[in-house]
Parts: C-alpha cells; structure tokens; sequence
C-alpha cells in the first residue's frame, strides 16, 4: 500500500522473462541488432502515444531521479540565476541542489508551506516566492514541482504552476514519479519545459523505468546523458544537429527490458474493466475512488482525519495521508527530533509483522501515513492497514518501541 516501488503483473513479468533469454542467448545480437535497432523505439513510442507526446520528445531513463538531476545537471546557471522548489520537493532533488550550491554556487529558494492549503494559496506562494527573489536582485530560471508528491502524497496544480512559469519567462521541471499511471496526463497540451515520471509506479511495468520529455525547443539544453554515453557528440562550431534521442539509445551496459514492458503493460492495462469503464478510465476510477473510501475507513478506525482542502483538490488522486493518533510532542519529549525513529519504526513494523507497507512521515508536527490504493487492493485491505496502524499506534503511545536499527529507514520513496 505504500506504493514506492510499484510492481507488475504476471503477463509482463514473462515479457520481461522473454527479453531477458533473449539477451542472455545473443547478447551482441539482441543489444546492437534487436534492442538499439527497433524494441526501444517501439517502446518509446507506446509511452509517447499514452502521454500524447511526439515520439522525437520522449527517451526512457531508469527513474525520476535520473532524470530530474540530467536536467539540473545539464544546465548553465549564470552568476544569480536562482533555482525553486517547495519544502515538499523529493530529498533527492533537494540534495542535487545542494551539491550544485557547494560546487557551482547556484542559488536556490524553497517554499515553505503548511498543508492542506487551496491551490490558489499554493500558486499564491510561488508567485510571492518570485517576487522575492526578484528582490534580492536574482533571476527565477528553473522551477520544479510535482504532479503528486510523495510525501505528503498529494496531487498538485502543476497545470497552473506550469502556467505561470510560462508567462514568467522560467523553465518548468516537473516532477511526475507518482504521475503516469496514476491520473491522466497529455503532456504536449500541459507544455512543460522538462516533464519527468516513472513508470513503474503506477503504470505497472518492471523497475527501473522512467520517461523523460524535453520538448524540440529544450533539446540542445540537454547535452549528456547521466553518465555521460556512447551517444554523446561534441559540439562543433557551427553544429546544430539534435542528437537528444540518440544519446539516451546508448547510455551504458545496463537491463534495459524494463523498458520493453512498456507495451505489454499498457496492454493489460487495456483489459481491466469497472463500472462499465475500461481501460485507463477504468483504472484510475477504481483507484481514486478506493483511496477515498479507504483513507476515510481508516481514518475511522483511527479516530483522525484525511489530509485534505476543503475543494478536495489535494485528494484527487490515489493516494491518500491519514494522521496518526500520536501525539509526537508528548511520545518524543525526552528525545527531540525522534519523530522520524518512529515514523521508520512504524514502517518497518507494519511491514515485517503485519505483511502491510505503508509509509510513515512527519509532517508539520504531526506523524501522518500515506496509503495507496492499486487495482489489486481492495476495502478489506485499507480495513486490515487501519487494524494494524492502531496496534503499533497504541504501541507507539506506550512507549513500546523497539531500538531502531540502522537500517530502518524506509521515509522517502
């Protein structure tokens, strides 16, 4: 129920199987010949149709990650130019930053912000953000954001923010590891500068699998690959070929079959059915409405709340944050900051004695999880998490947690 790391039906794991003896029988063959001459671009092309993109836009990367920290990577950031983010922004951006401050003294401003708000206040915060560093005699160039992020897993105005970057003169970088998948996405029509999203997640093909979009006119700001590839050409002088595709084809020896689920998975996909949808509708209506009526089941259970707005914008998708009924302040006072021990204590119980992954975070003083409801989940199992969380909760409250071991951890994915 966490849903960090997604997983994948039976009929792709053979497809997969099928590539990987494939690959294993004739390496060279399968690689040079099969693989790089036409299964990736028949795998890029299925993403590219299911996100309505021009097939010359989309590469296939192992993770967001990977391709969130080529853009920033890849970047020339001028004396003042300036970087924003939202205190909600994955950790591992956040650390990509931070290493670009230490080396190269890019400046970045992160959003602070408190949830649930409306997304006019979370717009309103960008806008004054800019403003801000407007002031401070630096120019706004990147911003990014998410479609739904991932701690608190909430869905986004990115369409608005996206927006505003435009009419501002700023690069968009979204964040979209919890997007394709989980809610309907025409990329084109959104307009992003760089659009990012894993595949695994929610689109059920084998890890690691992810689409970069960087549409015609932002190719030649991306130079290289992360490493640097087979497919990488030096610029010439006068040299205007756009090299974006070819570079992704050839990064590295790496498994690279996820990739080829991509058509398998959209297949099976096709073939599920609820309430006279089928499809994509149908998924994502089973989803969403599950997350709701499970998040609130729980919720129930615990005696707490969904974290929501008021326009029910923040839940409009399939993932839902119920609070905890733990009062942090009082459980940690002998032990400031061990709010996030017992977050991963709670985690990691769930997952090893109650068979149930969930994730665990604090978040504004209060300890909150994150459920996630997929195609093969169910009420009784929202039900069964809800049981669980109040055991351990009550075993949280009296002081019945166990020494956390170092590798605990499990906070951000």
């Amino acid at each position: 129920m966490a849903r960090s790391y997604g997983t994948h039906p039976i009929d792709v794991a053979k497809v997969r199987r099928k590539y990987l003896d494939r690959a294993e029988a004739r390496p060279d063959t399968f690689v040079r010949y099969e693989y790089r001459s036409h299964l990736l671009n028949q795998a890029r092309q299925a993403i590219a149709d299911y996100v309505h993109a021009p097939l010359e836009t989309c590469v296939l990367i192992p993770n967001a990650t990977t391709g969130i920290d080529t853009v920033l990577r890849n970047l020339n950031f001028a004396t003042n130019d300036a970087v924003i983010c939202f205190s909600t922004t994955y950790p591992a951006f956040l650390n990509t930053l931070d290493y670009l401050e230490e080396r190269n003294n890019l400046d970045f401003w992160i959003i602070q912000h408190s949830l649930p708000v409306t997304d006019h206040d979370i717009c309103s915060y960008f806008e004054q953000i800019l403003e801000q560093v407007r002031k401070a005699h630096q120019k706004p160039k990147l911003a990014i954001f998410d479609t739904i992020s991932s701690q608190p897993g909430i869905r986004w105005p990115f369409e608005r923010l996206t927006d505003i970057c435009r009419k501002e003169g700023i690069l968009s970088c979204i964040d979209g590891a919890h997007g394709v998948g989980q809610i309907p996405l025409d990329v084109p029509r959104l307009n992003p500068d760089f659009f990012v999203s894993n595949c695994h997640k929610w689109l059920h093909t084998p890890r690691g699998c992810a689409l970069l979009y960087v549409p015609i006119r932002n190719q030649h700001l991306i130079r290289s690959t992360l490493p640097t590839g087979f497919g990488f050409v030096k610029k010439g002088p006068s040299d205007k070929t756009n090299n974006f595709v070819a570079n992704f084809a050839a990064v590295a020896t790496s498994d690279d079959t996820p990739y080829l689920c991509i058509p398998a998975a959209l297949a099976w996909r096709k073939r599920l059915t609820y309430n006279e949808q089928t499809g994509e509708d149908a998924i994502m209506s089973y989803n969403k409405d599950l997350a709701r009526r499970g998040g609130k089941l729980v919720a129930d259970i615990l005696g707490t709340e969904v974290m929501d707005n008021a326009q029910g914008t923040l839940g409009d998708c399939a993932m839902v944050n119920v609070r905890l009924p733990i009062d942090l302040e009082n459980v940690t006072k002998e032990k400031p900051n061990h709010g996030d021990d017992i977050a991963s204590w709670v985690n990691k119980t769930m997952n090893l004695q109650f068979n149930i992954a969930v994730n665990a975070f604090v978040y504004a003083d209060e300890l909150w999880v994150r459920l996630s409801a997929q195609v093969y989940l169910e009420m009784k199992h929202f039900e069964a998490a809800g049981n669980a969380l109040n055991r351990v909760c009550r075993r949280v409250r009296l002081g019945r947690v166990a020494r956390m071991d170092a590798d605990a951890s499990c906070r951000w994915d």
